[in-house]
């Protein structure tokens, strides 16, 4: 199954890094794109098929948060998984996301395995990923 993924982060390190963590995890990814805060993601959102959003919840002009509720309120798109990966982990802010309709919540760093973890159950992967972790503060990395 090819993907149309949707990578929302105002870092565009995140992104590279989240990018090669879809490769890692071995996830069909036929089409990536990138958006820098949750107004260029809604933009991207109502223009495109997407089977997948990775969104990061602090960015500027609109936050991960903001972007969820708004994207809920798209008919057509009410039921696209959203994957926020943040380092926002407090019970209180998982909470509000999962109730904004996130499908899944992955606290950064992360590892391709739980990435994976969470989109299994949506179907969006098969293979089991590599065991690795992605070191957020090696350059090599990117």
């Amino acid at each position: 199954m090819s993907l149309h993924i949707l990578i929302v982060d105002d870092s565009v390190i995140i992104r590279q890094v989240v990018k090669k963590v879809i490769k890692q995890a071995g996830i069909d990814a036929e089409k990536i794109y990138e958006a820098a805060d949750g107004l260029e993601a809604l933009d991207i959102i109502k223009k495109e098929h997407l089977d997948l959003v990775l969104s990061d919840i602090n960015m500027p002009r609109m936050d991960g948060l903001q972007m969820l509720m708004h994207l809920r309120q798209i008919e057509s798109k009410e039921n696209l998984p959203v994957i926020v990966i943040s380092t926002e982990g407090s019970e209180e802010t998982v909470r509000e996301a999962m109730e904004l309709g996130a499908t899944g919540y992955v606290l950064k760093p992360f590892s391709p395995e739980k990435l994976v973890d969470q989109l299994r159950p949506l179907g969006l992967v098969s293979a089991p990923p590599p065991q690795s972790e992605v070191d957020l503060s090696n350059p090599d990395a990117f």
